[in-house]
Formats: structure tokens, C-alpha cells, sequence
């Protein structure tokens, strides 16, 4: 008991940090902070029997209490401190600003951008220098205001870069994990569903084989039952390339882009620079779109890869329709520029021919330049 107690107390001390993090939070406590110390000598004179109060105090903590609204509106807060800096300086009863004119320039960079912030900035310092140039005696005025207005707003400038730089990487990595997790609930449906749905296809197209001519009443369900087996596994493959399908691939990723696009990616290949021809050998058929986006795909990929990382290269591109399958092979002869980072390229061809029930082979070949080739089973052959 009297550890869960300890973890207990541990846990609510925890929260405070949490707790004052919140923003409306956060800038009340610092009002308070900032106000307590200013407020104390007034206090005490009072509590003396001497009622006496500072203008200096006053003008302190009239900035201070305008940083209440310093994240929501931070431009109008600046315009009211300045103008607040300038009723005293010009007043003569204070000679400087203080530290909620800091506070409020650096919530300017903190919570604005781009021109706003620019323009915001110019025009704080022009007033600054104005009033302690007209306010105050002495020379260089103007240059102590533009040090104090780009220090300030350069901070919270660089502040907002760094959470906006953390915000994005944390975004990132959770884009990414949900596109792993995408790409493991694809493979986890191809292995056990697409496995069972073949067994099924096979085990009713063996059992309408070996009925009797007369039982075609039986016969016709079984064929039934086949073709629907069949249509559920093309349906699943379907699912499976959205399901793989990123945002890095555009708005086609799961349709959209086939064969039929190839020598247009060609000739985009031609206009980036690299040599690329294509040629095409059987009797062209219509292709099950999964099949026919994974064509598109490798090539796309390997006329890539070649772009990248080979050096006066030209590539070939052989798309051979044969009765039962289809194969597309990507050879190149370019030298290697050398060893990089590995990318996702290879391992995304071989998941979308694994998906379609093909084979993947990727190489350096013999006479030099890299070999792409793949062969992927048509359905209903």
C-alpha cells in the first residue's frame, strides 16, 4: 500500500509540468510572476500607512498585464506596450522599456510569420527609436532599438522554427507507421486469406472434375462456387494494392496507370535524359489492374533507380505477354556511381509482384549495368 501510494503522489507531481503548459495557463502564470515582484514594495508602503505608488511601477505593470493576450494577438499587444512605453518615456517619468516590451516582441516571432512578422517588426522598431530618440537624451538611440527589436523577435523566430521543425518530424513518423502498419495488414491478408481462397478455388475445381456427366446440377454450383472463389481472390488483390498504396505515389497509386502507359514513360525517360527504348513481344491482352499497376510500377521504378544511380546509362525495356503470364525485364549498362543509402525502391517491386503471385529477380549483370525481371501469373489461364 504504501508504495502505490508513493507511485500515486509521484504521478499528480508529474501533471504540474503538464498542467502548466497550457497556454492560457502559461501566460497567466507568467503575468503573476512577472507582477508579484513589482507589487511588493507598493504593498508594504501601504501596509506602513504610506500611501505611495511608483509611476514607474504603474507603466510595469500595465505592459505586464497587456501579455495576457501576447500568444492570441501578438501584434496588437506590441502596438499597446509601445504605445504604453511611449505615454511614460515622453512623460519623463521612466527613461527605458522594460521587460514586458521583451516579452511581447518575442511572442511577434513566436506566433507570427512571414510578412506579418517582417512588417510588425520594421514598424516597432521605427516607433521605439522615435519615442526614446524624442524621450530620452543621448545619441544612438536608434541603433540600441534595433538590437533590442531583432533580438527579441529573431528568438522567438528561431522558437517557432524548432517546434515547427518537431511538429513536422513527429507527423512524419506517424505517417510512416501507419504506412507500415498498412503495408503488414496487406501482407498478413495475402498470406492467410489468399492462401485459404486458393485452396478453396483448387479443392471445388478438383471435386467438379471428378463428377459424373449426369450431375450437372451439382456441376453448375461447383463452377459457381469456383468463379466466385476466383472473383473474391481478385477483389483481395485489389484491396491489398490500395491498402500498400501510399501518399508518395500521387492520386493513381492503386489505379489509374498501366501498360498501356509504358511508352509514355518512355518518352518522359528520354526527356530527362536517359536513352530508353521499349519493345513488346506476344499478343497484347487486357491485364487485371493490379497486374497491369504492377508493370507500370517496376518499370517506372528501375528507369528510376537508373537515373540515380548509374552513370551513362541507357536502358531497354522488354514487356513479353505470354499465355499464362506476363514479364517485363529493365536492363541497363551504366557504371554505378557508387554504394548510397539503400531506398525502398527494390523492396517495394518485390512486395507488388509478391502480391500478384510472381517472381521478382534484381541484379548487377555480368557485361556490366543492373537487371530488373519479373514474371507474374494472369488469372483465369
Amino acid at each position: 500500500m504504501f508504495t502505490v501510494r508513493i507511485a500515486r503522489i509521484f504521478r499528480k507531481i508529474g501533471r504540474i509540468p503538464r498542467f502548466f503548459r497550457r497556454p492560457v495557463v502559461f501566460d497567466r502564470t507568467l503575468v503573476i510572476v512577472l507582477a508579484v515582484p513589482a507589487l511588493i514594495g507598493p504593498l508594504l508602503m501601504i501596509v506602513q500607512g504610506q500611501w505611495w505608488f511608483q509611476a514607474a511601477t504603474l507603466h510595469y505593470l500595465l505592459g505586464t498585464a497587456l501579455l495576457l493576450v501576447r500568444r492570441r494577438r501578438p501584434v496588437p499587444t506590441v502596438a499597446l506596450v509601445i504605445a504604453v512605453d511611449a505615454v511614460f518615456i515622453l512623460s519623463g517619468t521612466v527613461d527605458n522599456t522594460n521587460i514586458p516590451t521583451l516579452v511581447a516582441l518575442y511572442s511577434l516571432g513566436r506566433y507570427t510569420s512571414g510578412r506579418t512578422t517582417a512588417i510588425a517588426s520594421a514598424a516597432a522598431c521605427v516607433a521605439g527609436a522615435a519615442v526614446m530618440t524624442l524621450g530620452v537624451e543621448g545619441q544612438g538611440l536608434w541603433l540600441v532599438s534595433l538590437f533590442t527589436v531583432g533580438a527579441a523577435v529573431g528568438l522567438g523566430q528561431l522558437v517557432r522554427l524548432r517546434a515547427e521543425l518537431k511538429e513536422r518530424g513527429m507527423r512524419e513518423a506517424a505517417d510512416a507507421a501507419v504506412r507500415a502498419e498498412r503495408r503488414r495488414i496487406a501482407r498478413e491478408l495475402h498470406d492467410v486469406v489468399a492462401h485459404h481462397i486458393t485452396v478453396i478455388n483448387a479443392l471445388v475445381g478438383g471435386a467438379r472434375a471428378t463428377l459424373p456427366p449426369e450431375q450437372e446440377v451439382t456441376r453448375n454450383a461447383l463452377e459457381s462456387a469456383e468463379q466466385t472463389a476466383r472473383q473474391a481472390m481478385s477483389e483481395m488483390r485489389r484491396l491489398l494494392d490500395v491498402l500498400r498504396a501510399d501518399g508518395h505515389e500521387g492520386p493513381d497509386a492503386a489505379t489509374g496507370v498501366g501498360a498501356e502507359r509504358l511508352p509514355a514513360l518512355i518518352k518522359e525517360a528520354r526527356s530527362a535524359g536517359l536513352p530508353a527504348s521499349l519493345t513488346v513481344t506476344g499478343e497484347p491482352v487486357a491485364l487485371p489492374a493490379t497486374v497491369d499497376h504492377a508493370v507500370y510500377r517496376i518499370v517506372q521504378e528501375a528507369l528510376t533507380n537508373t537515373r540515380k544511380h548509374a552513370v551513362s546509362a541507357r536502358a531497354s525495356v522488354l514487356l513479353a505477354y505470354q499465355p499464362a503470364a506476363v514479364e517485363v525485364e529493365v536492363l541497363d549498362d551504366g557504371l554505378t556511381k557508387g554504394q548510397g543509402a539503400p531506398g525502398f525502391g527494390l523492396g517495394g517491386m518485390a512486395e507488388r509482384v509478391a502480391l500478384c503471385g510472381g517472381q521478382l529477380s534484381t541484379g548487377p549483370r555480368e557485361e556490366g549495368g543492373f537487371r530488373v525481371h519479373a514474371r507474374i501469373p494472369l488469372e483465369g489461364t
